[in-house]
């Protein structure tokens, strides 16, 4: 029974009869919570309120099913525009939650769903932390994957509730946890079924009784071993970025080794952070995310079975990601041999993500091996996914197109052919669309959904509902050889190429795209790609030339397809290439290589491949991994010519 009710334009605050108070937010007219300035004000508002009245306990939940607490407001961290209102952003946050870590009366988070950045660092600041074991429970500091630092207190109590070495890898990476593994590592208190959270929520924070600390050597490391902890890290970071292009993991690590977490103790620091072009590049990055987010959103349309013809790699990894998110998947080949390998595949990396025994069987058991392609009959949706020929993929549509439901979507994915050259044999040739993933499937977050001359709508949007359904960023674009992302791709691989055919060597063209701030090296993703696809592309990839490069066609010509050959322009042991010295890099070099890519995206947009040159930026970032911290190649030409 509630006793007292107290309404804020974005806050609940009801005390129960126990002297209980559930503070529950409920961010007025978004979709998910956000802590806004005004959200923020209203929270102090409420400390007050408390500091005139303690209550027994404190609970704060939120009144969103969207999850607890997304991070600060974005948009108005976009809208920064001078030292002073950076700092000011910090110092609210620092203040008003080491305010609430400092009341007397014990506080708890009842985190359901997503809890992230400001909303973790406010979690933080409560005595406890309970978790609710759903698959949507998801807790972290992410903000080093916008450019910036988690300047409300994370830096300072992560490293404590957890120890330094579990938190810096939360923070230097963006990496979330599920309720379990928060629970594992001491970050929340305990983890519940969701129909006993407020029940455990009341009787965790009343007993009021002392958290478990961290193991000892965790405890020295955050104290007089912390030294040795950021070196560590140091070495860690500087693995995976470099400091010109991503400094904000290399502030995370100063700001806590010196500064025990303070962001306000180094305001310069903060301001060189929040202003700089990588954070203002980062954050163009989210909101183009969002944005391919919104793609297929509000259908109600939803696949429950998915057919894919072709067990390879790519097709195979299709079959097994649709069965991770959830749905049926029948996976078609012409014999359970070629299917076997994909069903490994499959099994192996299961075992990686899903823990619990019971869950690992049913994703097998969603993943059916249909070597007659019975499955075709009954799906929702129909993929092909057979290797790049013409004449091989025409047939199998055409059979495909006898069999399948007349409301299933049929899809093709292939990489270089265009969808018109495919429909013809089609009795109703606009049913069918290009749903185009990236190897590997399961890392890679764009899909393209492709559409030809004449394609009927409403089969592209659900093709585009479907691609969300299974937790993929749909990116609408028009029918055309490589359509934008191998399109671009291509110019750059062969330009890569045509300077091995020069006389460099594969790592020092590498090594001039890694220094650029690329993932990977062009001539390392010729081979994951594989020389055999390079070569099949031909002219798509020659860029109209005669001939592709000489190093290609001889290493084709001697059986080397490539990472999955095990050599192609390395040798590759236990997956990993078995590079040599660079190096000295040409000047010049990275520049010479980019611009092929920078020419093809502009023609491409120019041409009405993809809508506008925002889309086209977060399709090579999320399609080939192009430099985040440089906002897209077109931001980046933009930059350049400034």
């Amino acid at each position: 029974m509630h006793v007292d009710a107290t309404s804020y334009q974005n806050w609940q605050v009801e005390v129960d009869a126990a002297g209980l108070a559930w503070v529950t937010l409920d961010k007025v007219g978004e979709s998910a919570n956000s802590l806004s300035s005004a959200v923020m004000s209203e929270l102090s508002l409420i400390l007050d309120r408390f500091d005139r009245s303690a209550p027994r306990g404190l609970i704060f939940r939120s009144g969103k099913s969207a999850g607890f607490i997304a991070g600060a407001d974005i948009q108005e961290f976009a809208q920064l525009d001078t030292p002073e209102k950076g700092v000011e952003l910090v110092r609210r946050g620092w203040q008003l939650f080491n305010r609430l870590a400092g009341v007397t009366y014990p506080t708890l988070a009842l985190v359901r769903g997503h809890c992230l950045g400001g909303g973790l660092e406010l979690a933080l600041a409560c005595r406890y932390l309970l978790a609710v074991d759903e698959p949507a429970t998801r807790m972290g500091l992410p903000e080093v994957l916008l450019g910036i630092v988690p300047g409300w207190g994370g830096m300072l109590r992560l490293p404590q509730r957890i120890g330094p070495q579990a938190a810096l890898d939360l923070m230097l990476t963006g990496k979330t946890v599920d309720a379990r593994r928060a629970r594992q590592l001491g970050l929340a208190d305990d983890c519940v079924p969701l129909r006993v959270m407020d029940s455990a929520a009341a009787v965790l924070v009343l007993a009021d009784q002392p958290r478990r600390q961290p193991p000892l050597l965790q405890r020295l490391l955050n104290g007089p071993l912390r030294r040795l902890a950021a070196r560590a890290a140091r070495k860690q970071v500087a693995k995976r970025a470099r400091v010109e292009h991503y400094p904000a993991p290399y502030a995370i690590i100063d700001i806590w080794e010196k500064h025990q977490g303070d962001a306000l103790a180094a305001p310069e620091l903060i301001d060189r952070i929040v202003r700089s072009p990588t954070a203002r590049n980062l954050v163009r990055v989210f909101f183009m995310q969002e944005r391919l987010k919104g793609f297929g959103k509000g259908s109600a349309w939803q696949a429950q079975r998915v057919h894919v013809v072709g067990a390879g790699v790519m097709g195979g990894d299709i079959a097994a990601w649709c069965a991770l998110r959830g749905l049926t998947v029948t996976l078609q080949d012409q014999g359970i041999e070629r299917i076997a390998p994909a069903l490994q595949r499959a099994y192996a990396a299961y075992r990686q993500r899903i823990k619990d025994p019971r869950e690992l069987r049913n994703a097998m058991d969603r993943l059916i091996p249909d070597p007659a392609g019975h499955g075709a009959r009954s799906a929702d949706v129909v993929i092909e996914a057979i290797f790049e020929n013409l004449d091989a993929k025409r047939a199998l549509l055409c059979q495909l197109d006898t069999v399948i439901r007349p409301d299933a979507i049929l899809a093709t994915n292939t990489s270089s052919l265009r969808i018109e050259d495919l429909h013809g044999v089609l009795g109703n040739p606009a049913r069918l669309v290009g749903i185009h993933f990236f190897n590997p499937v399961a890392r890679m977050p764009l899909v393209e959904v492709v559409a030809a001359e004449g394609a009927d709508p409403e089969m592209l949007r659900r093709a585009t509902a479907f691609v969300k359904q299974i937790d993929r960023l749909p990116l609408p674009v028009a029918s055309a050889p490589g359509f934008l992302v191998n399109a671009v791709l291509g110019p750059y691989m062969l330009e890569a190429m045509r300077a091995v055919d020069e006389g460099l060597a594969p790592e020092t063209v590498d090594e001039a795209m890694l220094a650029f701030g690329m993932p990977m090296g062009p001539i390392e993703l010729v081979d994951m790609v594989g020389l055999d696809v390079a070569m099949a592309a031909g002219r798509s990839l020659a860029g109209g030339d005669a001939e592709p490069p000489k190093c290609l066609r001889e290493r084709f010509a001697a059986g080397h397809l490539g990472k999955k050959s095990g050599k192609g322009f390395y040798d590759y042991r236990k997956g990993k290439p078995a590079k040599g010295a660079a190096g000295s890099v040409p000047a010049g070099l990275a520049a010479r290589l980019v611009k092929p890519l920078l020419d093809r995206t502009q023609q491409l947009v120019s041409d009405g491949v993809v809508a506008d040159a925002e889309l086209a930026d977060a399709g090579v970032i999320f399609g080939t991994g192009f430099a985040p911290f440089t906002g897209g190649p077109l931001n980046y030409l933009r930059s350049q010519n400034a």
